[in-house]
């Protein structure tokens, strides 16, 4: 396991967190490498370096096969830098998971679009390992741990994923299809760029998404960019993350909900919606694998992964 910054620079304050996130890995079994490029105080303008050289980096990790698989220390503004300099052939020979979510949002969708790849939208190593894991109950991280092990290397389906009092039906029903989504707002620039997910591909799609920052309307904007170019008109599901941040949604003058600005974009199209599933900047987080098959039940509410992340120890699907 890689641990590598493929987007934002690791900030001097924050090196006791990646520690902290390093050692969570290592209660995993993993053996953890710390690639080059994450050095504390090491920057160029908000990235981590350059973003030839951070694909520099994540290609060399993605040709070692001693690297089973990578994982993001944090998020930031750079991965539209590099996706043209990404080698899709080394992960076409040797695929291999990459882990984060936030800017990692682009890898994942991009990658499974180009070679069919499933990354995990789990969480990033430095702010979420070293950070909300912390304050999470012993309990939680420990399913969490045995959760991300599984992912990482179980050849057989995982099943439920283990619900939450935060988990809300928004709208009942049932759904099966392939996993896809991430940060609302990487959504809609991925699909914006020439390496986009054909729209044919969110047929019969559990579209999952979550945010952080910003203001209520963009949310209720991003989600009509989806409506105009048809992926809502396709996707079988909707899972929704906890909300981070975004103003308007908290306070005493919210208003509408997050659940109110959902279903009134979607309006008659009758798919299962479920809320407030932790999968993002939230706080500690269930991982994702984009491009598994999964089923949604929101009434009960369950979402169970039905196709194993990996084909043998190590390597993504």
């Amino acid at each position: 396991m890689a641990v590598a910054s493929l987007s934002g620079p690791l900030h001097p304050q924050y090196a006791s967190d990646l520690d902290a996130a390093v050692a969570e890995l290592e209660l995993m079994g993993l053996r953890v490498h710390r690639a080059p490029l994450l050095q504390a105080g090491r920057s160029h303008w908000w990235s981590a370096a350059r973003p030839a050289e951070i694909a520099d980096e994540l290609n060399a990790l993605l040709r070692d096969p001693k690297v089973r698989a990578v994982f993001a220390h944090d998020g930031g503004q750079t991965a539209l830098g590099y996706l043209d300099l990404i080698d899709l052939d080394a992960i076409r020979a040797d695929p291999k998971p990459i882990l984060g979510y936030s800017d990692i949002s682009l890898l994942h969708l991009v990658l499974h679009a180009r070679t069919g790849l499933v990354g995990f939208h789990a969480d990033l190593a430095t702010p979420g390992l070293g950070g909300a894991w912390q304050r999470a109950s012993p309990a939680r991280r420990s399913k969490l741990r045995d959760l991300y092990v599984q992912l990482l290397t179980s050849t057989e389906p995982i099943g439920a994923l283990p619900a939450t009092p935060s988990w809300q039906c928004w709208r009942p029903g049932r759904a099966e299809g392939p996993l896809l989504g991430g940060v609302i707002n990487r959504i809609v620039l991925a699909q914006a760029t020439r390496y986009a997910l054909p729209l044919e591909r969110f047929e019969g799609a559990v579209l999952f998404w979550e945010e952080m920052g910003g203001q209520a309307a963009y949310v209720w904007s991003y989600l009509h960019v989806l409506r105009h170019a048809g992926v809502l008109d396709r996707i079988a599901g909707m899972v929704v993350g906890v909300p981070h941040t975004i103003e308007g949604l908290e306070g005493p003058e919210a208003s509408p909900s997050l659940a109110e600005i959902v279903l009134d974009v979607l309006g008659d199209r009758d798919i299962p919606v479920l809320g407030g599933v932790e999968v993002g900047h939230a706080g500690a987080n269930l991982p994702m694998p984009v491009g598994v098959r999964v089923a949604l039940d929101a009434g009960a509410p369950r979402l169970s992964l039905l196709e194993p992340a990996v084909r043998e120890a190590g390597q993504s699907r």
